[in-house]
């Protein structure tokens, strides 16, 4: 509920954050635990079970819904996870929201300027990462080596928050 209240733009975290702090410790410990990776930049029930699963991985930090652009302001995409020290996205694409046309279109649009501008991507689909968390997270790991491991010119990528 708190998830889709701040992707929907209803409230912000640091709303939901306050309204915890007015309430006491008393019965908050689950809102507060769940607010955790929305604060960080999660904005989905699937992007919370992203970023627990990314904890887990011991890969480096990154940001959460960061849009990025390339070296000459031209806007390639706000992926769900984005770091920038090896231009590595990983998006959680579910079914739920790529079902028309359009939006399937805007999926493969979207994949192509990764491809094009040299970025890694790792698509998983939500319901993996509870069903088989160890499996995403072999591919999470090994999409990021695979993103360290090619070679990259210099600062490609401007972030903006």
């Amino acid at each position: 509920m708190m998830a889709e209240s701040v992707q929907r733009r209803f409230c912000t975290t640091g709303m939901l954050t306050d309204e915890l702090d007015q309430a006491g410790r008393a019965g908050t410990a689950l809102f507060r635990k769940a607010l955790i990776p929305l604060a960080d930049g999660a904005r989905s029930v699937a992007e919370a079970d992203a970023w627990h699963l990314l904890r887990r991985s011991g890969l480096p930090p990154g940001q959460w819904n960061v849009a990025i652009y390339d070296a000459d302001g031209n806007y390639l995409a706000t992926p769900d996870f984005w770091c920038d020290e090896v231009a590595f996205a990983w998006e959680i694409d579910s079914y739920r929201h790529h079902t028309s046309l359009e939006d399937h279109r805007a999926t493969v649009a979207r994949n192509a300027r990764y491809a094009a501008a040299g970025i890694v991507v790792l698509q998983t689909l939500p319901s993996r990462l509870r069903t088989e968390p160890d499996v995403v997270l072999g591919e999470l790991r090994a999409a990021f080596r695979a993103a360290q491991g090619r070679p990259r010119q210099g600062s490609l990528f401007k972030r903006t928050a």
